[in-house]
């Protein structure tokens, strides 16, 4: 007896899973992306010269969002070098400088809020050639940071 009504049990389980039907429709919207982050350089660093050490570059966010920003990593680059106004005659741009470690890993959550949160680690100094630089004496390298 006790057999049989596991029998049926199973049967009618077994039923129900074979011959379950159904259909439907949905749909959903997506957040719009979240734009409102800039990455903030707070390094003020010091005029370079050939052999110079590297400087370390680091900053914070603003988040102007209305909720915390996941940021995985912040990327350094060189935007662009302007010389100096009296500067000597000659090429002075980008490949003048080195930026090491351009890639900094933040993996966190940003807050709502100006100048808040941080990161760091990339580092800049003056690309020692062997040829004359004289045309960057005075210059301003430009820095950008992409924020992923």
């Amino acid at each position: 007896m006790l057999g049989a009504i596991l029998t049926l049990v199973v049967a009618g389980s077994a039923f129900a899973y074979w011959t379950a039907g159904g259909s439907g429709t949905g749909s959903a919207v997506v957040a719009a992306g979240q734009s409102a982050l800039s990455a903030n350089q707070t390094t003020a660093l010091t005029a370079m010269f050939p052999g110079d050490s590297a400087q370390i570059i680091s900053g914070n966010f603003n988040n102007s969002n209305t909720g915390l920003v996941h940021v995985n990593t912040v990327t350094a680059s060189i935007a662009s070098v302007v010389k100096a106004s009296n500067a000597v005659e000659g090429t002075c741009d980008a490949t003048d400088f080195e930026l090491a470690f351009a890639t900094m890993t933040v993996n966190k959550e940003i807050p709502v809020g100006t100048a808040v949160s941080s990161w760091t680690g990339a580092a800049i100094r003056f690309n020692n050639k062997t040829v004359n630089q004289d045309a960057c004496k005075g210059a301003t390298v430009n820095l950008a940071y992409e924020i992923a």
